[in-house]
């Protein structure tokens, strides 16, 4: 009598408990991506994971070739395996079920924000709403740019009462201090949310007042289409390693006055002026020429927007 080969056992063992596990970690990090906003490295971790997923499956055939085989023979397998193709495919499509669906999750994507380089001298970012919706900023930098010592930059939204609604770009590494404007302004809002969140009044966060909401839905994809509220895009930029201060560029948007194309002004740098009751605030002020290379940082700065009836 033949005896059983333990090596065998144990890489079957071995194979079923990474499977298994492996299996544990991609339902995790798949609910999460679902659930909350999109995170490299959530969506990182379920991709890598997923490969060696993969590599564990086809050792766990290799291991069991034998009684896999015999599934080639029954029915129920291929009627599951059309089951399943059948499912893919429909999901795909994205039918309006699928797109309800997947319009409950937190996640829009990498590619809703895009930040590249293109030319050497020429930075773009992409941020995609909705298919109907794109936009495109393109900045071109200026005499002062260098490729080895990058400056920080910060792209966000604001409703017309200057309250931050979202923050399209934030820098890799920022230092403390070097985007001022933006960082108050993003603060701000983190604020008012977790405000709002105690006191269970999460209507207010997306109060659809031209003032008042938060939501950029409600700007950039209101429920109604025929009375738009305008709203501004603005980007700070700082040269790391300088005394100067940061300049801020805007431009604003208004949906019932739709441009294909905007160039972007330099509307001035912050500085702090705390209000009598202690409250932090920031203003911003004319650039004069003493800010000399600091204005060559950016050349010019183009925004792009693609509409359609879709």
């Amino acid at each position: 009598m033949k005896k059983p080969d333990i090596s065998v056992g144990l890489r079957r063992t071995l194979t079923s408990l990474l499977v298994a596990c492996s299996f544990a970690v991609l339902a995790v990090t798949g609910v999460l991506a679902f659930v909350q906003p999109f995170s490299i490295q959530i969506v990182g971790l379920h991709a890598l994971i997923g490969f060696f997923f993969i590599a564990l499956i086809g050792l766990h055939v290799v291991n069991n070739i034998r009684p896999l085989k015999k599934y080639l023979y029954s029915r129920s397998a291929w009627i599951v395996l059309m089951i399943t193709a059948g499912l893919t495919y429909y999901l795909l499509q994205q039918s309006g079920p699928v797109k309800t669906l997947l319009g409950l999750s937190a996640n829009l994507g990498p590619a809703l924000e895009r930040f590249e380089l293109g030319k050497e001298d020429e930075m773009v970012f992409h941020y995609t709403p909705a298919s109907h919706y794109k936009m495109r900023l393109t900045v071109k930098m200026g005499d002062s740019y260098r490729a080895d010592d990058p400056p920080h930059i910060a792209i966000w939204l604001e409703n017309q009462g200057g309250f931050h609604i979202k923050t399209l770009q934030a820098p890799d590494s920022p230092v403390v201090g070097s985007l001022p404007y933006w960082s108050f302004k993003r603060d701000g809002w983190q604020k008012a949310k977790k405000q709002a969140e105690e006191d269970a009044g999460l209507d207010i966060i997306s109060e659809a007042t031209p003032n008042g909401s938060f939501d950029p839905a409600d700007y950039i994809l209101p429920a109604d289409p025929e009375n738009p509220m305008p709203y501004k895009l603005l980007v700070e930029i700082n040269q790391p390693n300088q005394q100067k201060a940061s300049l801020v560029y805007s431009v604003e948007i208004d949906n019932s006055d739709p441009r294909s194309f905007q160039l972007l002004d330099l509307v001035g740098f912050p500085k702090r002026e705390d209000q009598p009751d202690g409250r932090e605030a920031w203003a911003l002020y004319y650039v004069d020429e003493t800010f000399n290379s600091a204005v060559d940082l950016i050349d010019c700065a183009l925004l792009t927007i693609e509409r359609s009836n879709d």
